[in-house]
């Protein structure tokens, strides 16, 4: 995924906000590259697990496909490196083909890793740039 400095820094600023819970959203990409990101609530208001509450999604993901464009979901780890948590990969089965942004805010600085899941739960790294 190819998201600039200053939209990494909206998903960052929101990780923040929401800490010590998860923060979640939609980071709208048009090709690999993202052009907008829209924070959401957790519905599940949790330090462990997000949850998009799907009347947000009804509203936001078809303007996103009308547009051309298609979609990442992004989500924190407050606690824990920004890699999929079983949790975090049995949630993406229900998506497939969806690339899933982390950012973990469990060390000195934020760390921002992005990743595709398949439908077999395999996890690789997609990368940020």
């Amino acid at each position: 995924m190819i998201i600039a400095p200053e939209l990494q820094d909206q998903v960052v600023a929101h990780a923040r906000r929401d800490a010590p819970n998860e923060c979640c959203g939609i980071v709208a990409l048009r090709d690999g590259a993202a052009y907008a990101v829209h924070a959401l609530p957790n519905a599940q208001a949790s330090p462990l697990r997000f949850e998009i509450d799907g009347l947000h999604l009804v509203k936001l993901l078809p303007s996103i496909e009308d547009e051309g464009g298609s979609y990442a979901i992004y989500h924190s780890h407050t606690r824990s490196a920004p890699y999929p948590s079983q949790t975090d990969i049995e949630f993406s089965l229900d998506w497939p083909g969806i690339e899933w942004l982390i950012v973990g805010l469990a060390g000195k600085e934020p760390e921002l890793r992005s990743f595709q899941i398949d439908e077999r739960g395999a996890v690789s790294e997609a990368g940020v740039g």
